[in-house]
């Protein structure tokens, strides 16, 4: 793995923010002064317009590259909800009903007792495909039918409905298929994203990463030594803990349903990142996600999201019958559509309308329905902590520090 360097005093940030949000670019510089990332952005988007834009440090820590605002970083599972989008524009055109079986436009889904999984199931981490029987290579990343086969003839791991487990890989997979078979020109996943969200919106997100971006615009992720991490064992429950240690455990299963997603610092590589990996193989910048969550926050006009869709989004779910507790995160983590809301331990946004999606690494992406806001974060060095990132929780404590001293929801214990 790559080594880093602690930034000194004086660290080099760039940007703007509105008069009122200065506390913002004084968290993002703190953190960059005290070596808390090698290199960062992290954009807010209010009413339809930034008023935070800040970039700072390194971009490549190793050969001490500077971090421009086109930097383009990849920023892991924060791609579930960019990719979401995509579907939720589906939605709004009637292409996808949230409560019509999978099997109705995937017939072959319904092996193995899958027939009557919902797609509001499959995005909400309910239908117990977390895991896979056949482990995803990267020669089955390149036969799009091949890997529906291997996807469709896959067992739950759970009565459908009943249990939440992070799908942390194998959702991407089952979203662009199911994305495929109801899109009227087949498209992929990623180019539906792109022409659908991404190109109306003028927002920099890719979901498969296009030859003609040079390298000198992408942004290093940096891991850290293995003995680095056992300082911040604490950050995350235990029994998360012991069950990534137990390749048996359905953790384990999970998070390496494809090989190459036990090496953080793999994403770095051009040939993965040109794949259409929508659970965590997304880049962009953090205004290009911004601008997104912040469409999403003043109604979705541009990509012309009815509001069925928005209340759809927005409506924290009930439990399952099994319980809140994530039997994969073993948290009490609440996904809805594939996004998280507020629960406790978990502040976030102005009220229980708000929702977000966090990556490995620290980045995030966060919807303010309310108060008409999109916040993204998103840092270039392997940041620690559960449910989510220290470093953008302070970010985000000091913006709704600014928007008139407003807690987050619910106000933190």
């Amino acid at each position: 793995m790559g080594t880093t360097r602690r930034h000194r005093r004086g660290a080099r940030v760039q940007g703007d923010v509105a008069p009122g949000f200065g506390p913002v670019a004084d968290t993002f510089r703190a953190h960059l002064e005290r070596g808390r990332t090698s290199g960062a952005a992290c954009a807010v988007q209010r009413d339809g317009k930034l008023v935070v834009d800040l970039w700072g440090g390194e971009r490549d820590a190793v050969r001490g590259l500077p971090w421009e605002r086109d930097t383009i970083v990849p920023v892991f599972s924060t791609t579930k909800g960019l990719a979401m989008v995509a579907v939720a524009v589906a939605h709004s055109r009637g292409h996808l009903d949230l409560d019509a079986p999978v099997s109705s436009s995937w017939p072959a889904f319904a092996q193995h007792g899958k027939r009557d999984i919902t797609v509001r199931q499959l995005v909400s981490h309910r239908a117990g495909l977390a895991a896979l029987d056949v482990p995803i290579g990267l020669d089955l990343l390149d036969d799009t039918d091949a890997l529906a086969e291997v996807l469709a003839r896959q067992a739950p791991l759970w009565a459908p409905g009943t249990r939440q487990g992070y799908h942390a890989v194998t959702f991407g997979f089952y979203l662009g298929e199911l994305l495929r078979r109801v899109d009227p020109a087949g498209r992929t996943l990623g180019r539906a994203f792109a022409e659908d969200v991404a190109g109306p919106l003028g927002a920099e997100f890719h979901l498969g990463l296009p030859d003609e971006v040079p390298d000198e615009r992408l942004a290093t992720f940096h891991g850290v030594h293995p003995a680095r991490g056992l300082l911040h064992l604490g950050a995350a429950p235990r029994r998360l803990l012991l069950a990534l240690a137990n390749p048996r455990s359905l953790t384990s299963r999970a998070f390496n349903a494809i090989p190459i997603a036990r090496d953080p610092e793999r994403i770095n590589d051009r040939r993965l990142l040109r794949r259409e990996i929508a659970s965590f193989g997304g880049i962009g910048t953090a205004h290009g996600i911004a601008q997104v969550y912040g469409e999403l926050a003043t109604g979705g006009r541009r990509l012309g999201l009815r509001p069925e869709t928005l209340a759809a989004l927005e409506t924290p779910a009930d439990p399952p019958s099994g319980g809140r507790r994530d039997l994969v995160l073993h948290s009490d983590i609440a996904f809805t559509l594939g996004y998280a809301h507020a629960f406790p331990g978990f502040p976030l946004g102005s009220d229980a309308r708000s929702y977000a999606m966090a990556g490995a690494g620290g980045s995030i992406g966060m919807a303010d329905p309310t108060l008409g806001i999109g916040f993204a974060y998103t840092p270039n060095r392997m940041g620690f902590g559960s449910p989510t990132d220290p470093r953008e929780v302070a970010l985000r404590g000091a913006l709704y520090r600014c928007l008139a001293g407003r807690p987050q929801h619910p106000t933190a214990a």
